[in-house]
């Protein structure tokens, strides 16, 4: 098996979904830290613009969004499956739902005063300053959900959480699936990363012992590897064969075309590239970059746009 780079920070939700999930499936992988905020050349030099974390690569392959990361992992590793056939709807809903609703309610009640003191406790204002203005600028200027709204929001997910819990132990039966691990991550950062703000987990017991259940899974085996090594990794590697799914044209953008893909709402960096594949779940750009040389950058249909570079 090829093997597997992912770029991320420790505090990042998003990646604690994807390492988890590493650690379900039993694979091992290298870990990249990147900064928490741009600017991150390393990571632009594989990405050419998508900055959001963590980025999955495998060779010069580079996999944007976790949504995407996910099915790339269960095709890599079938079992233990992500998607079990009989939720695989339901699953892919649910996780779509906690990756959005349930991830923004939930930081904007972790980042109240007491959270923020706890996550950068020791840190120069100025580094506090920076990341605020670095997310303001990933909202694309829209105003974060009020604290006051953002509790009563997270209280009854949590609740809503705690039902689909009773009586089994993840979320749709005796083993989970990708909605668990989507679920999980915004919770995880409450409880480890703003513990001053985890007293509103403790209504929901359910809730407390789940967790407990999705923290034991582990992260598997990690090995560092530095930002300059995986740039190397993938100049000296050549994109995987694409695969020979149909072409589907929602846009009428030929294959070959320059384009931009960005994402729609968070993060709204654009990548510019050649449109090489267009499938039923995803898009693909061939790009260069001096340091990096010829990469894939692939992303899923849900969630970013496509549109044609401007001359």
């Amino acid at each position: 098996m090829a093997e597997l780079v992912l770029h991320h920070y420790p505090s990042s939700p998003f990646a604690e979904k994807v390492r988890l999930i590493l650690g379900h499936k039993r694979l091992a992988w290298h870990g990249v830290l990147i900064p928490m905020t741009m600017p991150k050349p390393d990571l632009m030099a594989l990405t050419g613009g998508y900055r959001k974390t963590p980025v999955l690569q495998i060779g010069a392959d580079i996999y944007c969004d976790t949504a995407l990361i996910c099915d790339v992992l269960e095709h890599l590793a079938p079992t233990p499956t992500l998607y079990p056939e009989a939720d695989k709807g339901a699953a892919r809903i649910v996780a779509q739902w906690a990756d959005s609703a349930l991830f923004t309610t939930a930081m904007a009640w972790n980042f109240q005063p007491a959270g923020v003191a706890q996550l950068f406790a020791g840190a120069p204002a100025e580094v506090v300053q920076a990341f605020v203005a670095d997310r303001t600028a990933m909202r694309g200027g829209a105003a974060r959900m009020a604290s006051a709204d953002a509790g009563g929001t997270y209280k009854s997910y949590l609740r809503r959480i705690a039902s689909m819990l009773h009586g089994q132990d993840f979320l749709f039966g005796a083993h989970p699936c990708v909605a668990d691990f989507a679920a999980y991550h915004p919770l995880w950062f409450t409880q480890t990363r703003t513990p001053a703000m985890a007293g509103i987990l403790e209504a929901t017991p359910e809730v407390l012992v789940w967790m407990a259940r999705m923290q034991a899974i582990g992260h598997a085996q990690m090995s560092p590897m530095s930002a300059e090594a995986a740039v190397q990794m993938a100049h000296a590697a050549t994109p995987a064969p694409l695969s020979d799914e149909v072409f589907q044209d929602e846009h009428g953008i030929a294959l070959g075309s320059p384009v931009v893909i960005a994402a729609d709402s968070f993060g709204l960096e654009p990548t510019e590239g050649e449109l090489v594949a267009a499938t039923r779940t995803r898009y693909t750009l061939r790009r260069s970059d001096a340091r990096a040389g010829t990469l894939h950058v692939h992303f899923p249909r849900v969630g970013f746009t496509l549109k044609k570079a401007k001359p």
